[in-house]
């Protein structure tokens, strides 16, 4: 069993070994936020074999699609308290079709 996080007051932040990390936007449907987290994993075990096999351009490539998933989570870019519902929405849902395009 996974433990609950810790998340600052405002929520904006969970707290990992003293380290503030954006947290996740908790509007993305579950459905939709278990996908991206998927995809997100995929894509970091996409860059540790690339690194493994010394190819740069894999990397490159891995490494954009964890930027992608991040972004999508709400957890790089724009911070999702300070988007509209509509934004938000809109952050994931081209986070999935974009991941999705390259390969789920």
């Amino acid at each position: 069993m996974v433990a609950e996080q810790e998340h600052t007051p405002d929520g904006h932040f969970v707290v990992i070994d003293g380290r503030r990390w954006r947290a996740t936007d908790p509007e993305i449907p579950p459905e939709a936020a278990a996908r991206l987290r998927r995809l997100l994993m995929a894509a970091r075990r996409d860059v540790g074999a690339a690194l493994r096999a010394q190819d740069a351009e894999a990397e490159r490539e891995a490494r954009a699609r964890v930027h992608l998933a991040k972004t999508a989570l709400g957890e790089r870019g724009t911070p999702w308290w300070e988007q509209s519902a509509g934004e938000r929405r809109q952050r994931w849902q081209d986070g999935l079709d974009a991941l999705s395009q390259s390969g789920d």
